[in-house]
């Protein structure tokens, strides 16, 4: 065989590897995909229960209850169209109120509630930590300015 033609087959096979490479990664990760709903999603093709997804939309106004352990809480995402209820046990982000933005990862538990592993609290760009709410905008400066030094 010619050095041209074994440096083909070579080729060939070097394709023919990462082709199957990429497929076995695709395969092993099929199940391992968390996909994005909104609650319209949710409403109108409703996942299997068990099936590992991220809700996301906002938290209803008045919706934000504390069970009496403390740490379980429940609420309702929303976005306009439709309503999922939620139940979410352990320690809430600091971001995470009524009205805000939220990602929740987790599955769809049986009735129709939305079991939350996790919560992913969103802001808007008007964000302001609360230590520097009080301040001006040049205190603000002059305090990010002496942190960052």
């Amino acid at each position: 065989m010619k050095a041209k033609h074994q440096r083909l087959v070579l080729i060939l096979l070097a394709f023919a590897a990462l082709i199957g490479a990429t497929l076995l990664a695709i395969y092993g990760l099929r199940n391992q995909a968390n996909y994005f709903y909104v609650p319209a999603d949710v409403a109108a093709n409703p996942p299997e229960p068990g099936q590992a997804i991220r809700l996301g939309g906002m938290v209803e106004e008045g919706s934000l209850a504390t069970a009496a352990d403390g740490i379980t809480v429940t609420f309702v995402v929303q976005d306009g169209a439709a309503r999922v209820p939620v139940t979410f046990t352990g320690i809430v982000p600091d971001l995470f109120t009524e009205g805000s933005g939220v990602v929740a990862e987790g599955s769809m538990g049986e009735g129709g509630t939305f079991v939350a592993t996790n919560l992913l609290a969103k802001h808007d760009e008007n964000y302001m930590p609360r230590e520097l709410e009080d301040m001006s905008r040049a205190q603000a400066r002059e305090t990010v300015a002496e942190t960052t030094e």
